[in-house]
């Protein structure tokens, strides 16, 4: 009850009139990336315990072969990030950039968005509302737009640091719903891409070829590696 026009429009065409409990999820497919300037292919795993932790294990390929393998996520409220170019862990700014993934990658299961109680949305116009999100003592928020045809999610913005360390200043994060397939027995979009304002383009696109809900992700999102 009392959900802005578009958010029910949206939950209505996704789901019914009954909302799944989504607990965990394993997300597993292809990527096409940016790190340098030039785009490489690269596969992924991305493991949610939902609305709380996550872990990305991404291995960037260069004619076939992994040369760019990536462990990052946010676990009990620390961020880390290991990979060759470097390392670094409970970054602050870092903090703040992984709990929005927390919330974004969440349009894979977006009931959360509405069963976690911590979570609320707010009107704006017809086709676009505030999500709101916990992160430590406050809130962040995201401006969620919709397709006003399909009433489906478009695309999602947020200010979000890109930067490690002390100071720096939050840009502009656009995640968008990319054409093409959708997940399987769903309307929602298996692509997805993230772009940075001032870089005008994306820098990745994930497709999603593989999806599980609530399964035992205990140990895994915990560990290192394939």
């Amino acid at each position: 009850a009392g959900l802005p026009a578009p958010v029910e429009r949206f939950y209505r065409t996704v789901y019914g009139d009954e909302i799944p409990i989504v607990e965990t999820a394993v997300m597993k497919g292809r990527a096409v990336m940016s790190p340098f300037g030039f785009k490489l292919p690269a596969r992924f795993v991305f493991v949610h315990n939902a609305g709380r932790d996550y872990r990305h294990y991404i291995e960037a390929t260069w004619f076939g072969i992994p040369f760019l393998k990536v462990d990052e996520g946010y676990l009990d409220g620390e961020s880390f990030f290991e990979s060759p170019m470097g390392s670094f862990y409970d970054d602050p700014n870092t903090n703040q950039g992984a709990n929005l993934a927390v919330w974004a990658e969440a349009g894979w299961f977006p009931s959360i968005w509405l069963t976690d109680d911590r979570v609320h949305w707010e009107p704006v116009d017809e086709h676009t509302a505030l999500l709101y999100v916990p992160f430590e003592d406050q809130e962040e928020n995201f401006v969620v737009r919709f397709d006003p045809e399909t009433g489906l999610i478009d695309l999602m913005e947020s200010m979000r640091f890109r930067e490690e360390g002390e100071g720096g200043r939050k840009i502009l994060w656009i995640t968008k719903n990319e054409p093409g397939p959708t997940i399987a027995g769903t309307k929602l979009h298996a692509a997805g891409s993230a772009t940075w304002l001032d870089q005008g383009k994306p820098w990745a696109v994930f497709t999603l070829e593989e999806l599980n809900y609530n399964v035992d992700v205990s140990a895994y999102i915990r560990q290192r590696g394939p």
